[in-house]
């Protein structure tokens, strides 16, 4: 049984990992609060990696659930989508391309979003799949541990909705207008995760290395990460040229016939790799020694690498077989 599951314990576990820990927002002497990030994250990636392996629904809706989850993380969960000073920490998140309308800030919605759809979710199915290229397109949960999973995820968001909420000094709570907005939203990008077309026949075409595929994914995600906010309107107008130029060439790729399990890890591979060099530069939410912050960006980078190796021998014999 736990060989038949341990792929599915890896992402639930793998997810909280590279969100938070590989990005650096927390040094490895916070390792144990991935006991409550684990149920959110890695919940999340795994029922929409069941939910779309079962369905057949393939990458382009794993991309699209996870847009809708990060939209129900951040409107309902922590509601900084709307939160001017959230927690207190004086991040001014909204500052920049404010829509007085809305009460958001352009800046902030596409940014965080975009983390939690590619690397909060994507990324990190990509790379538990490939720890297991023979099961990739397999469900890994039966019933009863779908019911598991479910219940954990929407009790630790209930209970992290409470302690935002509790932990903010004005206990911000968003406007009903703004929820039932953003719950609107929420909802059409699942309905259309559901409603895409599945992928027809691939094209004869030559497909690029993988390498060349981990260094495309590299730089599209290292432009994007190091986009100054500051920029407002013009930074979310290079966001929204990065995501265009991503979907249209990656899509155009996967469609030929060469593209194999190597390629979808070289996505993967060349994501997280900007979240392992980039964590040099973010300071931790919780502070802590330089030394200490060193220590975990290289302990955390390191195991990213180990991490790479190990799949990408994996997914390379399945490939040759």
């Amino acid at each position: 049984m736990i060989r038949r599951i341990a792929p599915a314990i890896a992402l639930y576990f793998l997810a909280p990992l590279i969100s938070e820990f590989l990005l650096g927002d927390f040094p490895i002497t916070k390792l144990g609060i991935i006991l409550i990030l684990a149920p959110m994250y890695g919940g999340g990636a795994l029922l929409i990696r069941e939910i779309a392996r079962r369905t057949g629904g393939g990458w382009p809706m794993i991309i699209l659930l996870a847009l809708a989850y990060g939209i129900f993380e951040e409107a309902f969960t922590t509601q900084t989508l709307f939160n001017p000073n959230y927690l207190g920490l004086n991040l001014h998140l909204l500052d920049h391309a404010f829509i007085p309308a809305l009460g958001i800030g352009a800046w902030w919605t596409v940014f965080v979003l975009t983390l939690h759809t590619i690397w909060s979710i994507s990324v990190s199915i990509g790379l538990a799949e490939a720890l297991v290229p023979e099961r990739a397109t397999e469900p890994w949960l039966r019933i009863p541990g779908l019911i598991i999973v479910s219940t954990l995820l929407v009790a630790v968001a209930v209970m992290m909705t409470k302690y935002s909420v509790k932990q903010d000094h004005n206990h911000f709570i968003a406007t009903k207008a703004q929820f039932i907005w953003s719950a609107v939203l929420c909802a059409c990008v699942a309905i259309a995760a559901f409603l895409l077309p599945k992928s027809g026949p691939r094209r004869e075409a030559s497909v690029p290395s993988p390498w060349a595929v981990v260094a495309a994914a590299l730089l599209l995600t290292s432009l994007f990460i190091i986009t100054p906010r500051t920029w407002g309107w013009g930074a979310v107008a290079c966001y929204f040229v990065l995501d265009v130029t991503a979907i249209v060439l990656f899509a155009a790729w996967s469609r030929r016939v060469g593209w194999n399990s190597l390629h979808r890890l070289g996505l993967a591979g060349g994501a997280s790799l900007t979240y392992a060099w980039h964590a040099f530069l973010q300071q931790p939410v919780t502070g802590g020694s330089p030394r200490l912050n060193l220590i975990s960006h290289v302990v955390f980078g390191f195991g990213l690498l180990v991490l790479l190796w190990i799949a990408a021998r994996r997914t390379a014999r399945f490939v040759g077989a």
